[in-house]
């Protein structure tokens, strides 16, 4: 799919740079649909459906992070660019904790922007025509935990969790190889694809979403353990 079929919704306050995203979005092919408040984006991201929202930290009405937080515990998977003016870390992770896919901060180069918009589509696009385990089982059991990888179906002790998609691909990848210690850059390299632009923070946000999910005590996790120094492994 080009980006001549593609959806992006703009969420920007900033009428200068919210008209400089759309001109070159369009330019790019893309359709744009745009809004200057959170309230207003938060309808536009859940109505009209777009492949991925652009979404400014810092807006009037309803902030970024709650518009974020909205579309998630919505149930609505659609990538996230998080733009923020803040170059904290504080900032960057809260906003991958609520669900952003990747962030970019103020000032930006717009050749980057787009960039990044391109890396995001590209790899959801190779995920939906090849599974990252595309040599594994179709099948991993283990002790109260089953995943399909066919059906794309996680159930633990015979009830099925919900995971986002990303959070599936990283659970299969490491259940596939088990007891196998992995870095957070293989990590980034192996599920969320070579040209992935953001920082390994968003691999330990993700593992700790998953062991909300299928650990019995996630703060003592017996499947998605810390290997010291080296990242993280799955026991089976």
């Amino acid at each position: 799919m080009t980006s001549q079929n593609r959806k992006v919704a703009v969420i920007e306050d900033d009428s200068t740079l919210r008209e400089a995203l759309r001109y070159n979005l369009v330019s790019e092919g893309y359709e744009v649909e745009t809004a200057e408040d959170g309230i207003t984006g938060l309808e536009i991201a859940r109505d009209n459906q777009p492949d991925l929202v652009v979404l400014d930290l810092m807006l009037p009405g309803m902030s970024g992070l709650d518009v974020c937080r909205s579309l998630r515990q919505g149930g609505s998977v659609v990538p996230i660019l998080m733009l923020t003016a803040r170059d904290t870390e504080l900032d960057r992770v809260v906003g991958l904790e609520v669900g952003a896919d990747d962030y970019i901060t103020k000032p930006f180069s717009m050749r980057e922007l787009l960039a990044r918009i391109a890396s995001m589509l590209r790899r959801i696009d190779m995920d939906r025509s090849a599974s990252i385990v595309e040599t594994e089982p179709e099948l991993l059991e283990f002790d109260g935990l089953t995943i399909d990888i066919g059906k794309r179906q996680v159930k633990v002790d015979g009830e099925t969790v919900e995971l986002r998609h990303r959070e599936f691909d990283l659970l299969a990848y490491l259940a596939a190889r088990p007891g196998r210690p992995f870095t957070r850059d293989a990590l980034l390299s192996d599920v969320w694809g070579y040209d992935y632009l953001g920082d390994s923070r968003t691999v330990d946000v993700h593992i700790r979403w998953l062991r909300m999910k299928i650990e019995k005590e996630p703060s003592n996790p017996t499947r998605l353990v810390t290997s010291r120094g080296v990242g993280y492994r799955f026991e089976p």
